[in-house]
């Protein structure tokens, strides 16, 4: 659908046809005629679909048709506070829609757009908020910041758009995001992004919209067609390091994206990768505003070839040339997995995630793929495969469930027999497999006198289900923890006890010697 057809006024049209744009995509086709109508909306799109335009272009062509009645002109001098507020959950996406509302807004004349965001002076943005204001960009704890100072007055917005408000809600903003919504105008327009609308944010929805249109053009579960997803196998952290290092100096790598799990461990490899010669830099959320925005500004200008960012500081990366997202630490969410590899295959072009996991990730790779309704296809690089046998990856059970019904924690299988250890009941379930889920595994009863070579048989050295510690592999004897013969502690290289009666020694405590100042323990 061409944007001739949305509805759009002709200033609008021309600034995205200056921008390259000529068909709208789908999100836009189905989000911006009844945008235009004055429709409260809750949308589901994926990253880099659009849908920034899809609420923009709206709240532009509001401005104009403000601007247009002689009703609603303002005076000078007066502070009426913007029109529009689209409040988004982190700096770089409020930066990322202040971008495209000064580039779609490039034909409306004096437009004023500011945004207001934590990390930076508040200098600016006074001045900003008492001057002629059409669309303010915030994030919800430094606009909170600016109207308990009363500097942002909102008592004239006619549109609220909600930028990732599961992302906001997920972030601890829900208290200001209600607190912000009561000081503004009952009867304006409101419009809600969200990747999913079930839970809270689903009922914060029902709080704030009246009787919305649902839009759901995109969710979780999409193929990613244009997105090539590979998932590596490492043994350990150094062959990690060997196959990020020969995907990061493969030719068809124009730019690319590192995830790291912490702030700490995206400084450390910006670094290490910085000493192997790579145009790098990180971005977290622990960096000055200034700093981040010159980040950005560089991995534009691809200056940088390489960025190391966490999940929160990736949020409003928009970058057509990143060809590459690699995973080297793994969300904590699966969730955080769909947006971060929407960061490639943007406006149309092709690209590749790659996830580089250790066996210990298999259960998050489960996740993952679970979330998504997807596997994740398992590649190998010839010279680095694995040589650790590939982690088993079972499909979830529908009957494994957490906290009741079906299998679960401390219940046994109706109608099985009932889990015994010794004369005892068995209580608790044993350490579940990777990739089982938190179903307890079936074992029968045993023998400990005829299974000598049983986990918790008391003949196994270091036996950790013993109540004595068995030292340097001695074998403790056969019976209880209670009636075992005294272990000779000389041979493990503790000192012997004194005999019952013996007198103290100085300094002791009990009659135990003192510890050698000489050793690990000495200070």
């Amino acid at each position: 659908m061409s944007f001739e057809t949305l509805g759009l006024q002709e200033p609008l049209i021309r600034a995205v046809t200056d921008s390259g744009y000529t068909t709208a995509t789908e999100v836009q086709a189905q989000a911006i005629p009844p945008a235009l109508e004055g429709k409260d909306l809750m949308v589901s799109a994926s990253t880099g679909s659009g849908k920034t335009a899809s609420f923009v272009l709206p709240g532009l062509q509001r401005i104009l048709a403000a601007r247009a009645d002689n009703t609603k002109r303002r005076e000078k001098g007066v502070v009426y506070g913007p029109r529009m507020l689209v409040l988004t959950p982190t700096r770089e996406l409020a930066m990322q829609v202040d971008k495209a509302a000064t580039v779609y807004g490039r034909h409306v004349q004096g437009l004023r757009v500011t945004t207001v965001v934590g990390g930076v002076p508040y200098g600016a943005q006074l001045k900003a908020l008492r001057g002629p204001l059409d669309i303010l960009i915030a994030t919800p704890g430094r606009l909170m910041d600016h109207m308990q100072s009363g500097k942002a007055i909102l008592e004239n917005v006619d549109l609220l758009v909600l930028d990732e408000a599961d992302r906001m809600l997920d972030m601890g903003f829900i208290d200001d995001i209600r607190h912000i919504v009561e000081q503004l105008p009952q009867g304006r327009q409101t419009m809600m992004f969200s990747a999913t609308f079930a839970g809270h944010v689903g009922r914060l929805a029902q709080d704030l919209l009246r009787d919305p249109l649902r839009i759901d053009v995109a969710s979780h579960t999409d193929t990613h067609e244009n997105i090539e997803q590979r998932l590596h196998w490492a043994d350990n952290k150094h062959h990690k390091d060997a196959l990020l290092d020969h995907i990061l100096t493969g030719k068809e790598m124009e730019q690319a994206v590192v995830f790291t799990s912490t702030q700490r461990d995206a400084d450390w490899l910006a670094d290490r990768l910085a000493d192997m010669g790579h145009a790098v830099a990180s971005l977290h959320g622990g960096m000055p505003q200034g700093r981040r925005t010159r980040v950005l500004q560089g991995l534009r200008n691809k200056q940088l070839k390489v960025l190391v960012a966490t999940d929160v500081a990736a949020r409003g990366i928009d970058v057509p040339s990143i060809s590459h997202v690699i995973n080297y630490g793994l969300p904590m969410k699966a969730e955080d997995y769909v947006h971060r590899i929407g960061r490639t295959g943007r406006a149309g072009r092709n690209g590749l995630a790659v996830t580089l996991a250790e066996r210990m990730d298999s259960g998050m790779i489960r996740r993952i793929q679970q979330f998504t309704t997807q596997n994740i296809p398992v590649a190998t690089i010839v010279g680095l495969e694995p040589k650790s046998p590939e982690p088993r990856m079972f499909a979830p059970r529908p009957d494994a469930k957490f906290g009741g019904g079906g299998k679960s924690f401390g219940h046994r299988p109706a109608g099985g027999p009932a889990k015994s250890f010794g004369n005892k009941p068995f209580g608790k379930p044993a350490f579940p497999r990777s990739g089982e889920g938190f179903a307890p595994r079936d074992r029968a009863p045993f023998d400990r006198d005829a299974a000598p070579n049983n986990r918790f048989s008391p003949d196994r050295p270091n036996d950790r289900h013993n109540s004595v510690f068995v030292p340097n592999g001695q074998q403790a004897p056969r019976g209880g923890a209670f009636d075992r013969a005294p272990i000779d502690r000389n041979a493990g290289g503790f000192a012997p006890r004194k005999p019952a009666g013996a007198p103290v020694g100085k300094g002791g405590f009990g009659g135990k010697p003192q510890r050698p100042r000489q050793g690990g323990f000495s200070r």
